[in-house]
């Protein structure tokens, strides 16, 4: 999974749109954040189009990190329309986290 913000859109745009978007912050030196990408992969060939996934590097983005209060990584934020609808720190796998966020979207 490629880093998204290499992307032409800002952090902040895309965390605006209709589309409910997944963060992953990480850090290449974290360990139990390598574990994240084929949980993320296998969550988004389940969810589809209903959902975004999108990769922050805490190193290379630390303003957002501080921003959101990003402690602990992997930090998993879901954002609907900017707004921050759950966030959580540690791994969280696969069936977990695709029912939380199907909770919170039905929530909407």
């Amino acid at each position: 999974m490629k880093n998204t913000e290499t992307n032409k859109k800002s952090f902040s745009e895309l965390i605006k749109g209709d589309t409910p978007v997944l963060v992953d912050f990480y850090a290449d030196w974290c360990a139990p954040c390598k574990m994240m990408p084929p949980i993320l992969k296998k969550l988004k060939s389940e969810m589809g189009d209903s959902i975004n996934i999108i990769k922050i590097d805490t190193e290379r983005n630390p303003d957002v990190a501080i921003r959101y209060q990003v402690r602990g990584i992997p930090n998993l934020i879901l954002f609907h329309e900017g707004q921050v609808l759950w966030q959580q720190a540690g791994v969280v796998q696969m069936p977990q986290l695709q029912q939380i966020i199907e909770q919170k979207l039905e929530q909407l």
